[in-house]
């Protein structure tokens, strides 16, 4: 399958940097600051489908489904991580808190711009 589109179209399409070959229409997970992989089992990190085939190192557009946002760290994210919010309206690697979505690009501590998908 070449090429994919949503069947209704709910979130943006973004594009992200592929960590290894990628087939239109397979379901990409978070694999590193704002790249992105197949797929695996139950993944926590999975962010929506790819539109189009991509080779490894190649840029990828993916359909999300939710808008992109961003918030300021309150510590160290990774990406591919669940947030929650945190102290002083920041945000932080989800614990027990409702989750805001998932990160996309990584945070090494705090007081950093995160990118994370609703």
């Amino acid at each position: 399958m070449a090429d994919h589109l949503p069947k209704f179209n709910g979130g943006p399409a973004v594009t992200f940097t592929a960590s290894a070959a990628i087939t239109g229409g397979q379901v990409v997970e978070v694999t590193g600051d704002r790249t992105v992989g197949p797929g695996t089992a139950a993944s926590a990190k999975a962010i929506g489908t790819a539109a189009h085939d991509a080779a490894s190192g190649a840029k990828v557009v993916v359909h999300l489904p939710g808008p992109v946002d961003t918030a300021v760290s309150a510590a160290a994210i990774l990406a591919g991580a669940k947030v929650e919010a945190a102290a002083a309206g920041k945000i932080q690697t989800a614990t027990t808190g409702y989750v805001l979505g998932i990160a996309l690009t990584a945070a090494t501590g705090g007081d950093q711009t995160v990118e994370f998908v609703r």
